[in-house]
């Protein structure tokens, strides 16, 4: 799988996150806070080996940009 490098939460310190890449298979992928409440896990039905991370709103402003330039096979 190959980044793209979309774009970091305007917000966050140098090291921190969130953060949103492109593949080149057609998908994104985000880099955010781990979510741990367990009522908010518990409305999910996440299966094995899978994950989920909370973004901030202020992050959607990438995901309009991912497909400039990024070959999706």
């Amino acid at each position: 799988m190959r980044l793209t490098f979309i774009g970091k939460d305007p917000e966050s310190n140098p090291t921190g996150s969130p953060t949103v890449y492109r593949t080149d298979r057609g998908s994104w992928v985000v880099q955010g806070w781990v979510v741990t409440d367990a009522d908010a896990l518990a409305e999910m039905n996440i299966p094995e080996g899978e994950s989920c991370v909370e973004i901030p709103d202020r992050m959607l402003q990438f995901f309009g940009q991912g497909d400039r330039g990024v070959d999706n096979g």
